[in-house]
């Protein structure tokens, strides 16, 4: 099967032009069914039955994963073996009996407008690992990039004068505005620490770590969780904890839900409204003083 998903993995990037993540997420799902195929005697794509890949999902439930994992496997095989039936390689799709596991549908994890200030006002001892510490949080609780795109970020993606950075994603890019504050944590960064972190390097990349080497997912993961831990906050907090607290707290302050959507770069309308039942329970004192849609604008 490896030629076959080589080829479908060409396909949907020259093609579709599927974004990075979506395409190592399909890369995974499919070698991974490939190798417990293999394991099965199970080495060609005709040879794949409703029955085979059954008994991966079984496979699958009794290893514990999630049934939001396992609801983006079959996804990837139906996927994957839509593309298969329309080249003329299967003359009937094995997917197309399998059903979906149900998913219980989880609130996001949000902060409160205080947990989140106390987030952003931990790094401050000046020191240029701090001051980069701080322009991160800044943007993106002031964007609600994903972690993907933060680290991702070019300097040229950055418009300070104007207060708008750029995202890419494959093909695929949106601007969204941060306010005041980000911006001035961002100048602080550029003009006093970034130069020191490089150690004379030239690089591209925003945001680099203190060896001068752009910073990695897991460097900043380690990053939020520290300050997280500083400013008592008991939850478990993760880079998409403070886009998710981005996205409610700009529902919650008024925002415009389809503006809201298109800053967090959402396909589907109905992601984007998970949040509303937050703006609705946390209308507090706190969220209606404030005189714009984004608490730190």
């Amino acid at each position: 099967m490896g030629t076959e998903i080589k080829r479908f993995m060409e396909y949907m990037e020259t093609e579709r032009h599927a974004s990075r993540n979506t395409l190592a997420s399909y890369e995974r799902d499919l070698t991974q069914l490939a190798d417990y195929l293999q394991e099965k005697g199970i080495e060609s794509v005709p040879k794949v039955t409703k029955t085979a890949l059954n008994s991966y999902i079984l496979f699958l439930e009794k290893n514990g994963k999630a049934s939001t994992t396992i609801s983006r496997v079959m996804a990837s095989m139906r996927t994957f073996f839509h593309y298969e039936l329309r080249q003329g390689k299967i003359s009937r799709d094995p997917t197309e009996l399998l059903k979906t596991p149900k998913i219980e549908k989880k609130a996001p994890g949000i902060l409160s407008v205080e947990e989140v200030e106390r987030l952003l006002d931990q790094p401050g001892d000046g020191s240029p690992k701090e001051v980069r510490d701080k322009a991160m949080l800044e943007l993106l609780y002031a964007t609600g990039l994903r972690v993907s795109e933060l680290i991702g970020l070019c300097v040229g993606d950055v418009n300070l004068s104007i207060g708008f950075v750029t995202c890419h994603d494959g093909d695929r890019e949106r601007t969204v505005p941060f306010g005041k504050t980000a911006r001035q944590a961002l100048t602080d960064y550029l003009e006093h620490s970034r130069g020191i972190l490089l150690k004379g390097n030239e690089r591209p990349e925003l945001f680099v770590n203190c060896s001068g080497q752009p910073m990695s997912r897991q460097g900043f993961w380690k990053i939020i969780k520290y300050y997280g831990e500083k400013a008592g906050i008991t939850e478990d907090i993760t880079p998409h904890t403070l886009r998710h607290s981005f996205a409610a707290h700009l529902i919650g302050g008024g925002a415009d839900i389809q503006a809201v959507q298109r800053m967090m770069g959402h396909a589907d309308p109905a992601t984007t409204q998970a949040y509303m039942s937050y703006a609705v329970k946390n209308q507090d004192p706190v969220l209606r003083a404030y005189h714009a849609a984004h608490p730190r604008k």
